[in-house]
């Protein structure tokens, strides 16, 4: 009797341990199936294809959330880091509130940004960290083509300009004339002054088209960040 209540003992154990493992494979598996990832930022790898029109936030936006639900993360709620100039039908909105909190990682899980002071400070975004949702590098200086031109339409800390400039292609709704400040993904310009290395305001477009973008190393890409 002994002898089979210790044999029970063990064999129920055995059993709890394998439906232990099962219970963890499991949730694994859902985890899978569900599309969580821990990328929380990208560089768009293509715009809906009219230069700078993204067609406003809205759409730029909606070409995030596509983009990484393409890449399996869509779970997440993605906003394109543009800002929008006020109108008299819209207010001034800054790309740095649109983004959430972070911190922010790559495809690849490596930190861009811990958070929103960090992204607008001493970041860890350059041409080997700024990839897009598949995890691909992005043309720099030297490259060819070079596409290191990052539309954000933001001043260094991330805030709207003011004034009465063209420096968002009419709030991403405009394909031909006009212009946008862009920065460089790769931190790298003309020359060693700060705006060349700036990751997000470096210079302004020649224009809002697809041609126009491309004369300065662009291609009318932008960065992209879980608000969540």
């Amino acid at each position: 009797m002994l002898q089979t209540d210790k044999t029970y003992t063990h064999s129920t154990r055995t059993w709890g341990l394998v439906a232990g493992a099962a219970a963890v494979a499991l949730l694994a598996a859902c985890g899978t199936m569900g599309g969580k990832t821990g990328m929380s930022f990208f560089v768009a790898s293509a715009g809906p294809g009219k230069g700078a029109d993204l067609g406003g936030l809205a759409g730029a936006d909606k070409q995030c959330q596509a983009l990484a639900t393409a890449a399996g993360a869509g779970n997440r709620t993605w906003r394109a880091y543009l800002s929008q100039q006020p109108t008299a039908n819209v207010p001034g909105i800054n790309a740095r509130d649109r983004i959430g909190k972070g911190p922010w990682t790559n495809a690849k899980g490596a930190v861009v940004a811990t958070d929103v002071a960090n992204l607008h400070a001493v970041n860890n975004l350059n041409k080997q960290t700024a990839l897009t949702e598949a995890g691909t590098g992005i043309n720099g200086r030297g490259d060819t083509p070079n596409i290191h031109d990052i539309l954000t339409g933001s001043q260094p800390d991330g805030a709207f300009i003011a004034g009465n400039v063209n420096s968002t292609c009419g709030n991403w709704t405009q394909s031909g004339e006009g212009s946008a400040m862009v920065g460089h993904h790769d931190k790298t310009g003309l020359d060693e002054s700060v705006p060349a290395k700036s990751w997000n305001s470096a210079h302004m477009t020649r224009g809002c088209g697809a041609e126009a973008l491309k004369a300065t190393g662009g291609a009318g890409l932008f960065y992209c960040f879980a608000a969540d």
